[in-house]
């Protein structure tokens, strides 16, 4: 696990972009990406460049349950407003919200997966160490499933919604098992709620209590953080 501390979340995009920049250049055509805060200032160092992904395909994680794709809630339109528009992609991935059969569309997202191997996947952190939507306790061997949100991620959530009451409680979400197969992980975290996650995440046992700690067993994970969320690491990187 390669550790980058930086000052702050600025900081962290332009760390992030080098990450994106460094495996377009060496060949990656599959991408897997993330939505919420935390990506947004790589994003934007990405929309800012010359690099082009229009030969390249993206993997979403995850995206809300019963939310159509144009909604401003979505995750599909999350991503059209902070890189699609900018930077399109050959073919783009996500899950079907609106899905009539839950258990056919994670069977559907799977085969996505199979059939397009991601060479990098950025991920945030949940301040319970979720990955993805992948909730304390999640099984290390599920791919793609349905997630019952917790109390604190439709809480954490609740800031992009008029009220917390509007935030859906159910996600399609790719398993632990599906983020461990890319061949490359870039987790960001910033901000000091996410220091005690970060904490276990990389120095904790490896625990089904916080998802994070199974990176731990993965041959090429790339961490950026800020001092606000490495500020309870018990060594310096």
């Amino acid at each position: 696990m390669k550790v980058i501390v930086v000052k702050d979340q600025a900081a962290g995009g332009k760390e992030g972009y080098k990450v994106f920049k460094d495996a377009l250049d060496n060949g990656a055509k599959v991408f897997g990406l993330a939505t919420g805060s935390t990506p947004i200032t790589t994003y934007k160092e990405i929309i800012n460049s010359d690099l082009d992904f229009s030969n390249c395909t993206s993997v979403n994680l995850d995206e809300y349950v019963g939310i159509a794709p144009d909604n401003e809630q979505s995750y599909k339109y999350f991503m059209q407003t902070n890189l699609f528009n900018d930077k399109p992609f050959k073919e783009s991935f996500l899950p079907n919200g609106l899905a009539s059969d839950p258990e056919a569309e994670v069977k559907r997202y799977d085969k996505v997966i199979d059939e397009h191997p991601i060479d990098l996947q950025i991920l945030g952190l949940g301040r319970n160490g979720h990955i993805g939507f992948n909730e304390p306790g999640t099984s290390r061997d599920v791919t793609t499933h349905v997630v019952d949100l917790t109390e604190s991620t439709i809480e954490a959530n609740s800031r992009f919604f008029a009220s917390e009451n509007d935030v859906p409680k159910q996600a399609f979400s790719m398993g632990l098992a599906s983020i461990m197969k890319s061949k490359h992980l870039l987790l960001e975290a910033f901000g000091e709620n996410k220091a005690d996650a970060v904490k276990g995440m990389i120095e904790g046992p490896d625990t089904v209590d916080l998802p994070a700690s199974i990176l731990q067993n993965h041959p090429n994970v790339t961490v950026v953080i800020d001092e606000a969320a490495a500020s309870k690491l018990s060594k310096k990187y």
